[in-house]
């Protein structure tokens, strides 16, 4: 019989753990919380120190009656839920339930799922953290108090069903005001002027910088006259060439926050997804040869900071991978957020010598690339820098100057394994090679190239640009970020769009009334000193009661003030020209998690619901019927026949709304590499016949 139980959140956490700890230890899994605030009621007493009425989650008392057996049958309970607030407050929990003594040494935690890390954790248990514990409570029951008193107001005064919280709120007002950024945008016209002349068999490619050697722009066509008039049959004069060499530091080791922007930029993960993948990597994955293990430190975490031990465990790997010269002098250090926790390391794998290769068969595809996008960025930000070498040509026609940049990678350094993405990024950073050229060289202008430009809004947020916005405002914690989304989107504020969020009807009334009505709760700098104070119970240094108590007296005020003052707010759908097939009224938009579809008005008597149609612009090759853009199970868009079911044609790829000249079937878009290639979808009437038409490069949304 064991001596020891060991209680952590999941049965993977405790398969591997389990391995490691040996016979004298039964490892077992509370399932996540096990008490929580009630769903029924509001769970919190503000008339004395808001003390929180916690209530056994439904559904756990099977679990909690089996740890209670195993708790009795041993000599001692060791609780090794997460090390972060939740994890504190699960073990927390469990030691009330399993009537553990709060003064023992119980609490055990690391940062990282091996062999070394969890024996080395539990020599050293300690008491439960009740800073830490309180901290969770805190926010708990501000969200709770907000939840359940905001929301019903909304809806008597909008819409059943609606909800606002402290956090989400913010986000959804985020995007908001971004759409009225961009629709009171007004684009201003600006023109560039290429001036381009030939160095042997190549192109010097120039552009306009100014006059006399100051920068001036080309607001509109006369200016650019102006210029033209002026390079009349002049030749292009070299006056400055500067060579220079620029260092290129690699990105710091991944945070949750740049972990969940990246795998959204170059894996196309949502949030959600990414730290759903991120915790299996964490808890445990068989390995042939290994077992259960975990493949990477723990995902949830502001600081960039590495262990010593892993710091050089990656430099002898890069110098026997790489070579000495990959190598940087000393162990790179990177600057620490000051409002980081710096509690737990940087998320980087547990070994570097268990590479993403090794491990492909293993895995699954989505494992397997998040796997591979950790390793890559943390072996890249313990490598040397990258050395580009840098050229500008400045030339002058007649007093107007002309610039040309160019920049070749040297020694690459770290970007030999990788390098960071950037959401707006729309040129390659290892720049064009300029031709050779010496100062006082006249080149004789072969095309000038003017062009006109407008100004662009800025952009509606994506999903990772949403994450970093959030994390630069201070508005929630790691952990918070991806189930926001997640909430901001099922509640119908938001929808995605083209992977750009765009508020709805319903999430701009609700933001503008929060906005007349609750500023404050809606307020970013407020919501983000809100998290400091979190951060301070955290730390012992506030105190939790207090910080509840000054925030509930202004939130009352400002709830009993709505409560009198605010009006009815009638939300209309929007009507559409689509009748309803089973009862005949005019079918109606709704916007759901996933976007826009139709529904009858009828509701509940007819609850009928159609996706909205959209023609792809071409008809289909075997019954000549429309073929219409439709969205499978996965949320992936396809287009098939009209037609079906009594036609199945379907097309995966985008049609053009152009025909095939050898075989008349609809040509598609065919992307590879961020390169669109236009291609007929018949590839077996002609599958190794080159693409009729290229349409250039689609920077993705």
């Amino acid at each position: 019989m064991a001596d020891y139980l060991v209680i952590v959140e999941s049965p993977a956490k405790a398969k591997t753990i389990g391995k490691y700890l040996g016979s004298r230890y039964t490892v077992k899994a509370s399932m996540g919380h096990v008490r929580d605030l009630p769903k029924s009621q509001l769970g919190v007493d503000v008339d004395h120190g808001f003390e929180p009425k916690y209530i056994t989650i439904r559904g756990k008392g099977d679990v909690i009656k089996t740890l209670r057996n195993a708790s009795k049958k041993v000599k001692k309970v060791f609780l090794a839920a997460d090390p972060d607030r939740e994890g504190e407050a699960i073990a927390w929990h469990l030691q009330h339930i399993l009537d553990l003594n709060p003064d023992e040494d119980c609490r055990v935690v690391f940062h990282e799922i091996t062999k070394d890390a969890v024996q080395q954790a539990f020599k050293h248990p300690r008491k439960i953290n009740m800073d830490l514990v309180n901290a969770q409570q805190t926010r708990r029951i501000l969200d709770r108090l907000v939840g359940y008193q905001l929301s019903p107001l909304l809806w008597r005064k909008v819409k059943k069903g609606l909800s606002a919280g402290r956090v989400q709120s913010v986000a959804v007002r985020l995007i908001v005001d971004r759409e009225n950024e961009i629709r009171k945008f007004q684009p201003e016209e600006y023109w560039t002027v290429d001036a381009i002349a030939n160095v042997g068999s190549k192109k010097l490619i120039s552009r306009f910088y100014g006059y006399d050697q100051e920068k001036t722009s080309l607001p509109n066509e006369d200016a650019v006259k102006e210029l033209l008039r002026r390079m009349d049959n002049q030749a292009l004069t070299v006056r400055r060439v500067k060579k220079s060499e620029r260092r290129r530091n690699p990105a710091a080791p991944f945070t949750t926050s740049s972990l969940q922007q990246e795998a959204a930029r170059k894996l196309g993960f949502r949030a959600y997804k990414t730290m759903s993948v991120a915790q299996q990597l964490y808890e445990g994955l068989d390995i042939p040869g290994e077992g259960t293990v975990g493949l990477i430190t723990y995902m949830r975490t502001d600081s960039t900071r590495i262990a010593a031990s892993a710091q050089e465990e990656a430099r002898a790997f890069i110098q026997a991978e790489y070579g000495v010269d990959y190598v940087p002098d000393k162990p790179r250090q990177y600057a620490k957020n000051e409002d980081a926790q710096d509690a737990h390391e940087g998320i980087r794998p547990t070994s570097v010598h268990r590479h993403p290769d090794k491990l492909k068969d293993h895995l699954s595809r989505d494992q397997y690339r998040l796997y591979k996008l950790i390793w890559e960025r943390f072996i890249a930000s313990q490598m040397a820098s990258a050395i580009l070498d840098t050229t500008t040509v400045d030339s002058e026609i007649n007093g107007a100057w002309f610039r040309a940049t160019g920049s070749v990678v040297r020694f690459p350094g770290f970007m030999a394994v990788y390098i960071e993405g950037n959401d707006d990024a729309d040129s390659d950073e290892n720049g064009k090679l300029l031709p050779p050229v010496e100062e006082g060289d006249v080149l004789t202008v072969a095309e000038v190239r003017p062009e006109q430009h407008f100004t662009q809004p800025p952009p509606r947020y994506s999903e990772s640009s949403l994450v970093k916005a959030m994390e630069e405002l201070g508005i929630g914690r790691p952990s918070t970020y991806a189930p926001t989304i997640d909430t901001i989107l099922k509640r119908g504020y938001v929808v995605l769009e083209q992977k750009r969020f765009l508020p709805t009807e319903l999430g701009e009334i609700v933001v503008n009334l929060l906005k007349e009505n609750f500023n404050q709760l809606i307020d970013v700098d407020f919501t983000a000193n809100m998290e400091q104070e979190l951060d301070a119970v955290e730390d012992g240094e506030a105190n939790w009661v207090a910080l509840i108590d000054h925030f509930y007296h202004d939130f009352q005020k400002n709830l009993e003030e709505a409560e009198s003052s605010l009006e009815h707010v009638e939300i209309k759908d929007e009507v559409s020209d689509v009748p309803c097939d089973k009862c005949g009224r005019m079918m109606v938009y709704k916007t759901g998690r996933y976007g826009k579809f139709l529904a009858c008005p009828g509701f509940p008597e007819c609850r009928n619901t159609k996706p909205i149609v959209k023609e792809a612009g071409v008809n289909c090759p075997k019954c000549g019927k429309p073929l219409l853009e439709r969205r499978g199970k996965t949320r992936k868009v396809f287009y098939g026949c009209s037609g079906y079911p009594d036609c199945d044609y379907v097309l995966w790829q985008r049609p053009t709304g152009q025909s095939c000249p050898t075989c008349g079937h609809p040509m598609v878009e065919r992307q590879s590499k961020g390169k669109i290639t236009v291609v007929c979808s018949n590839e077996k009437a002609h599958p190794h016949a080159p693409a009729f038409a290229e349409s250039g490069s689609r920077k993705s949304s």
